[in-house]
This record gives structure tokens, sequence and C-alpha cells, in this order.
């Protein structure tokens, strides 16, 4: 069965990783709004999505201690996780700097 992902650039796993990070932060947190509850999920998958095959590319580059390919994808799915957990924190961060940046002009 071919990745219903697959033509945008995403993988099912690494959308599901990212997911899960999303959730637990949400579950995390001590305001639970509907937006954190729905947004933080979401922003995590995507972020996961996009954002993981660069951060385990660069990781390999500076010759970070990872464990071995074996296959089973350990890495990616873990920093998937922990993109997916991040994300949202990145989201906010990036909101907060334009608005921070329109705000000023």
């Amino acid at each position: 069965m071919d990745d219903p992902l697959n033509p945008y650039g995403l993988k099912i796993s690494v959308v599901i990783a990212g997911f899960a990070g999303g959730v637990l932060r949400a579950l995390s947190r001590n305001q639970h709004t509907f937006r954190e509850t729905i947004a933080s999920p979401v922003c995590g998958a995507l972020g996961a999505g996009y954002l993981t095959e660069p951060l385990v590319h660069y990781l390999k580059a500076i010759h970070f201690p990872l464990p071995p390919d074996d296959g089973s994808n350990v890495t990616m799915h873990a920093s998937a996780f922990l993109v997916g957990v991040s994300a949202m924190w990145i989201s906010d961060a990036l909101f907060a700097f334009v608005s921070n940046r329109i705000s000023m002009k």
C-alpha cells in the first residue's frame, strides 16, 4: 500500500510521531484552551513532517552520536516526536516575532 502523504513529501510514521508529541505538549500545559488542544497536535504533525529529515541530516552532519541505522528508523521517529513536542513553541515564537516586527513599523 502506498503512503497517501508521500506526494506531499511526508512520511505517515513521522507525522504520527509528531502528532503524538503535539498531544503530549497539549496535555502537559496548564492552560487547556480549545486552541491549544487542537492546534498543538496539528502543529506537531506538520512540524515533524517537514522538519524531521533536515534535523536528522544536520545531526548526522555535525557527527552527533545517534543510534545505528538498522532499518527501524528509531532516530527519525524519536526526532519526529521531539519536533512534535516543540513545534507549537516554535510557532508561538515565530508568531510573536512577526507580530512584534509588524507593530514596530
